[in-house]
């Protein structure tokens, strides 16, 4: 029987209460060594709850309980630093995305692990559901793609709020963080745009000082003949997500957890659906990340795999302050 891998998580947000601490106890090949925030009465709470030593500082947390890998969901801000830690320990990461804030950020971040050494996996949850894999395969079935258009879109109570109201700290608005998903879609089904033409607006809350965009409106171009494009929101509900992607043999639509492969005329010629019981998608990504540290399964969502996503980004938001497209290929580490 295998010994399970030890993990400790770092940052006790949303995303690792209601992600990744569920999915570690659901996950069969990790168990939760330690917990590590910069908010004390975070650290009490999770160390309590699931009775492991709770730390400060990640160095602290390397240094006492010597995991196999670290789950770091901290601000993207921070993210580097993190990272670097764990390289200089010897410590693989698995990674809330962005995987950096901008292209300078993410070819130090590559190099790092390169460096030191060891596995990192960007959290791009897609990647590792089965409908979102599927729609690989019946994307064949539409010919030579010539239109995509995606969205996705909630509304935020107060967009301002922390970090994420900060450009500066968040590396971006909703484009760079839940966007993040939409374009991990975009890149693995059809490759990085040869340009991008972008707007982006931080107006959902007239009065409110922030400078990350609540909503982004991204236009895209492919030397095949491909366009198409994608809006990301923040501030308008109701929650949607979807991809559509249409060629002269019929259109594949893919929302949360269902794919639907379409006649010319937009009718439904086959469709997938999964219902998975949570924390199912964050305990399978775990498990996964378990398997490429014993080298029984790729890494699909590395260092090297998120380089366009970070030029993607770059693109976009160059784009949108000189109001002229750009080629994500020019921002490339």
């Amino acid at each position: 029987m295998n010994v399970p891998k030890r993990a400790a998580m770092v940052g006790l947000g949303g995303q690792a209460t209601s992600d990744h601490l569920p999915g570690l106890a659901q996950c069969h090949l990790a168990e939760l060594a330690g917990v590590c925030d910069v908010d004390a009465g975070r650290v009490a709470a999770a160390a309590a709850t699931h009775q492991v030593p709770g730390f400060a500082t990640v160095e602290h947390l390397l240094e006492a309980v010597r995991p196999d890998f670290v789950i770091a969901a901290v601000p993207h801000h921070a993210g580097q630093q993190v990272v670097a830690a764990c390289a200089e320990a010897g410590v693989h990461v698995l990674k809330e995305k962005p995987f950096a804030t901008d292209p300078h950020e993410a070819a130090e971040l590559a190099a790092l692990c390169d460096k030191a050494g060891i596995e990192l996996m960007v959290t791009v949850q897609r990647r590792f559901h089965p409908v979102y894999a599927a729609a690989l395969q019946l994307l064949e079935r539409i010919g030579a793609p010539y239109l995509v258009e995606g969205r996705y879109s909630f509304h935020c109570p107060d967009p301002a709020a922390g970090w994420r109201g900060r450009a500066r700290l968040a590396g971006g608005g909703c484009l760079a963080d839940m966007g993040y998903h939409l374009i991990d879609l975009l890149i693995w089904y059809l490759g990085l745009p040869d340009r991008v033409l972008a707007d982006t607006s931080a107006a959902a809350a007239p009065g409110a000082e922030y400078d990350a965009e609540d909503t982004a409106l991204v236009h895209l171009a492919y030397d095949s003949g491909l366009y198409g494009s994608l809006l990301v929101s923040r501030s308008a509900g109701p929650k949607t997500e979807r991809l559509a992607v249409t060629g002269p043999h019929g259109a594949l639509v893919v929302e949360r957890g269902t794919v639907r492969l379409l006649d010319p005329g937009g009718q439904t010629v086959e469709a997938l659906l999964r219902e998975p019981a949570w924390p199912c998608s964050p305990a399978v990504q775990i498990d996964r990340f378990c398997r490429v540290l014993d080298g029984t399964a790729p890494n699909p969502s590395g260092p090297d795999a998120h380089l366009p996503h970070t030029a993607f980004l770059a693109a976009a938001y160059a784009s949108a302050t000189t109001n002229r497209p750009a080629d994500p290929k020019e921002f490339l580490a």
